[in-house]
């Protein structure tokens, strides 16, 4: 990675994880270890030799480590680029009112998203239990105790099901129930009970 030659925090972080394909790599991470095939599958149109070149260098800067011969993680140091990661996204939300179009998709990119919407404790949130298909692997959004997480997997009973395209999914959840592509969704169970988890407004402060 080439270097600002500035002595100055920002320049010499964007020394290290400034380079194009590096935060998506740590998002990737963010969810735990990954292995090679696994970080490839996650982070369509990257080559296989820049995956190879980036991941290299992270680990020499710190960011990364290797648990065992077949997995990336990230280290201590690197697990604090989570907030940056989350709050690239609250800057980044009014850019997902942009319709998909040829994008491509994985429905573990849900996490990240859903953790911002919906982040923070609040005690007046229902238990609820929410399955997402987008069409790839299935997904789960629970909320419980004040606080909703999104983990891997279809939930046995869940309360609401929603069935459709991404931009239409994360419009739904993000209240934005103009959108075109919210109509495309095929929702089982009573959404209204979403509006009681409360998200934050796409683009607000």
């Amino acid at each position: 990675m080439r270097s600002y030659g500035q002595y100055c925090t920002f320049a010499r972080g964007l020394d290290v994880v400034g380079d194009r394909w590096v935060l998506l790599i740590v998002r990737e991470l963010l969810d735990g270890p990954r292995r090679y095939n696994e970080l490839l599958w996650g982070l369509p149109g990257i080559a296989t030799n820049l995956l190879a070149d980036r991941l290299r260098a992270l680990e020499d800067a710190g960011v990364i480590e290797r648990p065992d011969d077949h997995t990336y993680a990230l280290t201590k140091w690197g697990e604090g680029l989570r907030e940056v990661v989350y709050s690239l996204g609250r800057w980044a939300n009014p850019l997902m009112k942009r319709p998909l179009g040829n994008d491509e998709f994985r429905s573990h990119w849900l996490t990240h998203p859903i953790h911002v919407l919906y982040e923070g404790v609040d005690k007046r949130r229902p238990r609820l239990v929410i399955e997402v298909d987008t069409g790839d692997a299935p997904m789960t959004i629970a909320s419980a105790n004040g606080t909703v997480r999104v983990v891997p997997g279809r939930p046995a009973s869940p309360d609401l099901v929603l069935s459709g395209p991404p931009d239409g999914i994360i419009g739904l959840l993000a209240g934005m129930r103009d959108r075109a592509s919210v109509a495309k969704v095929t929702i089982t169970g009573d959404v209204r009970k979403l509006a009681r988890l409360r998200p934050h407004p796409v683009g607000a402060a």
